[in-house]
């Protein structure tokens, strides 16, 4: 049996797909995290705001970064 190595461009988008999973489960766990400290807190709503946006960011940013994984997997 002939081993080849994986093309160097499934090699990036691997990367990219490893480093959207650890974006999203950090997100979640210090987005929940906020969300109950700021309770425990009694942090002004404005504050807590700010972590929801910062989620929404980074939700953004891994849901722009998967559908380029996408459509380099099509071309």
């Amino acid at each position: 049996m002939t081993q080849t190595r994986p093309d160097p461009s499934d090699l990036q988008r691997a990367r990219q797909a490893r480093l959207v999973g650890i974006v999203l489960a950090v997100t979640i766990v210090l987005w929940m995290g906020a969300q109950w400290l700021g309770g425990q807190l009694g942090l002004e709503v404005r504050y807590v705001f700010l972590f929801d946006l910062l989620a929404i960011a980074a939700f953004v940013w891994a849901l722009v970064v998967t559908y380029q994984i996408w459509r380099g997997r099509r071309g």
